[in-house]
């Protein structure tokens, strides 16, 4: 029986075991875990949670851990979650973020755990959403999602997150390329990283130019949020936590609609999963799925008659 009294007084080791305990794929342990997220959701809920994206060598978690450090020095307590790129074949993770975050994962106000990015039952989103949530029953006011670059990863991220930033690198030569690949659908925060020494001028022109082309083609409500940063230097560090700051102070009802329009999504996104999971562990259903892809193949009937089948199926109670 898992100690959630331990986990509610913010004890790591308790902590650790309980995100274990929802990343297992053993059946017994997945209704504990259930059981589990449920129990702690009264105390869930009351952090800021941030979703920071970006290609490797864009400097994520050199950003982070001074972030996390400032954050810290502010009274805060972070959580950092770091999303590890699983192997397609052996299915391994690196999970090397503490080494790259060592003065953090030594302060006693932060914790940081990586994420194997394993494909199981809603992917990504699925264990970073339940290690959020503990995180937040454990203490943590401002929970730091660190996604590997730009993919399905993040899209899912950000539909977990308050504010989802996405770092680039100045002079790129690729603004408008990245406009195309759908970053405007994604992004609250664009930051220029590694805005120093002789980066500097070049972070700004690139900065002008992001906020020229998103001028003309963003469609969102809010305006996206532009800066240059270094970790080097510290600039733009508190012009972030500002800006984080903001959000949650001048329209909090907006943060409020997101989260819910987020478990709507993920209710959505869970139920599908387990319908396809229901039909993969029932033979005579995954024989009749296979069965109606052929056909389909062939030419022999049409996508939406055979779901109709496979529902029918799956629902008849055989």
């Amino acid at each position: 029986m898992f100690d959630t009294d331990k986990l509610l007084s913010g004890n790591i080791r308790a902590l650790s075991k309980a995100i274990t305990l929802t990343e297992s794929s053993k059946s017994e342990h997945q209704k504990q875990a259930e059981d589990l997220i449920e129990s702690i959701l009264p105390h869930t809920g009351n952090s800021k949670r941030i979703g920071i994206s970006g290609t490797p060598g864009v400097g994520k978690s050199s950003f982070i851990e001074k972030l996390g450090i400032q954050l810290i020095n502010k009274g805060h307590k972070v959580a950092v979650l770091a999303i590890d790129p699983s192997s397609p074949i052996s299915g391994g993770s690196i999970l090397g973020d503490k080494t790259r975050m060592e003065k953090l994962s030594q302060n006693p106000n932060a914790y940081i755990r990586p994420t194997p990015a394993s494909g199981n039952l809603g992917g990504v989103a699925q264990k970073s959403r339940e290690a959020m949530l503990l995180c937040e029953a454990a203490g943590f006011d401002i929970i730091l999602i660190e996604t590997v670059g730009v993919g399905q990863s993040e899209v899912e991220v950000s539909n977990l997150v308050d504010i989802f930033t996405v770092m680039l690198l100045p002079g790129g030569g690729d603004e408008l390329q990245g406009i195309k690949k759908g970053i405007i659908e994604i992004a609250d925060c664009i930051l220029i990283n590694k805005a120093d020494n002789e980066n500097i001028q070049r972070a700004e022109t690139t900065m002008r130019e992001y906020q020229s082309a998103l001028h003309i083609v963003s469609k969102k409500d809010a305006p996206i949020n532009i800066q240059t940063t270094s970790s080097e230097t510290m600039r733009g560090l508190d012009d972030y936590i500002k800006y984080i700051n903001d959000k949650f102070t001048k329209d909090p009802q907006a943060i409020q609609q997101k989260r819910i329009s987020q478990s709507k999504k993920w209710l959505n996104s869970l139920f599908f999963e387990l319908i396809n999971r229901k039909i993969s562990e029932n033979k005579d259903l995954d024989l009749l799925r296979n069965k109606k892809v052929q056909e389909i193949v062939e030419n022999k009937t049409t996508p939406i008659k055979s779901a109709k089948v496979l529902i029918q199926e799956l629902f008849s109670g055989k």
